[in-house]
């Protein structure tokens, strides 16, 4: 049985450039997976508030995770947040704001 055979794919996220491994035939995937990506850091970003990066994509991460995690979309996710869910969501992300807060190289 043959190895898979691997391949390049460049792409952009929120304006950036990456080169990106995948396994011949699964292009199409790694093309959505990124553009769902890109759809979340840009929504983030424009809104203004943040502007590190690294910021961006941690929430866009934890917003995509949450999303797949209850079923809804990443914004505006119709399906209910059980409470206790919602309140660690909430208590991680105040632990990561404060842990990026205290890198002053993402500033």
């Amino acid at each position: 049985m043959a190895a898979p055979t691997t391949t390049t794919l460049e792409v952009s996220i929120m304006g950036q450039s990456y080169v990106l491994a995948c396994q011949e035939g699964e292009q199409e995937a790694l093309r959505q997976a990124v553009a769902e990506v890109d759809r979340e850091m840009c929504s983030i970003r424009d809104l203004g508030r943040i502007r590190a990066r690294e910021r961006i994509a941690v929430l866009a991460a934890l917003n995509l995770a949450h999303a797949k995690l209850t079923g809804g979309a990443a914004q505006g996710a119709a399906a209910p947040v059980p409470a206790e869910l919602g309140a660690r969501l909430h208590r991680l992300q105040q632990r990561l704001d404060a842990a990026l807060d205290e890198d002053g190289q993402l500033l």
